[in-house]
């Protein structure tokens, strides 16, 4: 490596106490060697690619303009010495810390001082980009929160009210068994469908281009609610689509007009906005990354996007975000008290989504936060309430499970220990009575839950048993001595049945099929054990093979997936059900 010539660096670097010398050192090295290797060739590079762990530049900074000495603040909860918790957070991201990586970028705050913050891997890796705390990623669902509170201030201004049914706003959607209102469009509880699993199921692929009009049409032709209004949770991005179509409808300006108007511009969050299409052109936009059999490929989904997931942010505003949520400056105490407050179903459970933000208890402590999963895209906040610590993780891949890695930062500044392991046996289990499956597999020995949605950890620790570790579900599983499997879901017991090896269905799928409402048609060819589905509508059309899971049972697989399947097919006197993750009783009758 040979230096440029004809240009000095000058590094300076403060610091305010003894404790943090080891890790300032280190950040002073780190700059040496990328300036030498080219990495970094300009001011401009180096104030983009500087992230100053525990003491920031910028809270260094601050203190320094104002003329007033940096105090240091108490510590009730940090196990370790900061410069021992940055080595352990910085292990949890390793993998992104190499040559041609995508990456993330993270940070630590305690009592609203950060503590910690630093990016790992790359913005683009093309171009050779470092990820930095200016870059500019997708947030995904995290998107929520925000569409939320600009409901809320709506409402507060007697624009609307959350108990609105949602016909008074917007017609196009259909009245199905039970009236809804914008409150369950706001906590996953109205039942209606998710639009983009929707769209799996009608056969039109994410990645087709599809704009709004599309979206709207999905939903106008739902036939029936996944659920009774305020019965249980399911996650649907309809519902959040359509308190996006209301926000713009009330107020006569475009979600991205209206969010820098009342949020992100007072807040001075000037790299927040929505992009409603991947692939658009922004200074400081990350690449996002998807993992492929042959490496990395950037897939950009067709969808246009909306208040429900297309707000693109840095690592600095989302902190100043969550520090909002913690001392209001923009919407007040009482908007997030009731965003926070999960919702309580029909049979008297309390559920963890509030209105746009999760509520959980993770290892005794109250947490508050949301997630987000977009086309190579993951991100997290997560907010210990009681205690003081933030996390904000947004990464611009598909391979960071952010909310697992935020607990585990967590686990690191509280020095938390694992729990006991719950020995569940590995198998395919059958909701008894339901449409339901998961599949349990050992990992290293440890049991790891599979489903249409995806494949994930547990939490060991969750009162009541063990609960898949993603950041939105309401199932918690415990073992049975008869080898079935007890289940809670929306506080509703449930049983789990194991399903045989090498089953056979009663009798062939052959045949053809529809669903008269969403215009659908599908072609079956099988015999007992497997077989391929063909289907067609006029939003588009799916060749996908099936197996059988049961008697009565068939998997849909998707090929060049990791899933184990992506839908299951239950056998009825009129034909079969369809059923996803987010689509329930999606029914077919036989012609």
């Amino acid at each position: 490596m040979r230096p440029r010539t004809g240009r000095t660096w000058v590094i300076s670097i403060w610091f305010l106490d003894d404790d943090n010398i080891e890790t300032v050192f280190d950040a002073a090295l780190s700059i040496t060697f990328l300036i030498l290797s080219n990495a970094l060739r300009t001011q401009r590079d180096l104030e983009r690619y500087w992230v100053v762990r525990h003491q920031t530049y910028r809270s260094v900074s601050h203190s320094v303009s104002n003329n007033s000495p940096a105090q240091p603040q108490g510590n009730d909860h940090m196990t370790r010495s900061h410069v021992d918790f940055a080595k352990c957070v910085d292990a949890l991201f390793s993998k992104f810390s190499g040559p041609e990586m995508p990456g993330a970028v993270v940070a630590v705050t305690e009592n609203g001082r950060e503590i910690f913050a630093s990016a790992y891997g790359l913005a683009n890796i093309n171009d050779d980009v470092p990820m930095g705390r200016k870059t500019i990623i997708r947030i995904g669902s995290q998107s929520k929160q925000f569409t939320v509170l600009l409901i809320l201030m709506l409402e507060a201004e007697g624009k609307l009210s959350l108990q609105d049914d949602v016909q008074k706003h917007l017609p196009y959607v259909p009245r199905l068994e039970h009236p809804v209102t914008l409150r369950q469009l706001a906590s996953n509880t109205s039942g209606y469908r998710d639009f983009l699993a929707a769209m799996f199921v009608s056969g039109r692929s994410i990645y087709t281009p599809s704009d709004r009009q599309t979206i709207r049409e999905i939903i106008a032709r739902q036939d029936s609610l996944n659920f009774k209004p305020g019965s249980a949770m399911i996650y649907s991005n309809s519902g959040f689509f359509m308190l996006y179509e209301i926000i713009e409808q009330i107020e006569g300006a475009t979600f991205d007009e209206v969010l820098r108007n009342r949020i992100t511009g007072p807040l001075g969050m000037c790299d927040t906005s929505l992009m409603l299409h991947d692939g658009s052109v922004m200074k400081r936009l990350a690449a996002h990354y998807t993992k492929r059999a042959d490496g990395w490929a950037q897939l950009g989904w067709g969808v246009e996007e909306d208040g429900g997931g297309g707000i693109v942010s840095t690592l600095d505003d989302m902190v100043v975000w969550q520090q909002n949520l913690n001392n209001p400056k923009v919407g007040t105490a009482e908007m997030y008290q009731r965003m926070a407050t999960p919702c309580v179903f029909d049979n008297g459970a309390t559920g963890l989504y509030g209105l746009g933000l999760v509520t959980d208890v993770y290892r005794g402590r109250r947490t508050v936060g949301h997630g987000g999963s977009v086309a190579g895209g993951k991100s997290q906040s997560m907010r210990f309430i009681d205690d003081g610590l933030g996390i904000v993780i947004i990464a611009n891949n598909d391979q960071v499970a952010a909310f697992a890695a935020a607990r585990r930062i967590a686990d690191i500044y509280f020095g938390t220990v694992a729990p006991a392991q719950i020995e569940l046996a590995p198998g395919r289990y059958r909701q008894e009575g339901g449409p339901d499956v998961f599949e349990l597999v050992a990992k290293n020995g440890v049991p790891t839950f599979l489903s249409s949605g995806g494949v994930t950890a547990f939490d060991f620790g969750h009162p009541g048993g063990a609960k898949p570790e993603r950041g939105i579900t309401d199932l918690v599983l415990s073992p049975r001595p008869d080898g079935k499997i007890d289940g809670t879901f929306c506080g509703t017991p449930r049983v789990y049945a194991p399903l045989g090896a090498d089953a056979k269905a009663t009798a062939s799928l052959t045949g053809r099929y529809t669903n008269k409402a969403q215009a659908l048609e599908v072609e079956i060819q099988s015999d007992a054990q497997r077989g391929v589905l063909r289907l067609r509508s006029d939003f588009g059309a799916m060749n996908a093979p099936i197996v059988a899971a049961d008697s009565d049972l068939w998997f849909l697989l998707q090929p060049d997936s990791d899933l184990p399947w992506t839908a299951t097919l239950i056998v009825t006197e009129e034909g079969f059900e369809m059923n996803t993750d987010w689509v329930k009783k999606l029914r077919f009758t036989r012609v």
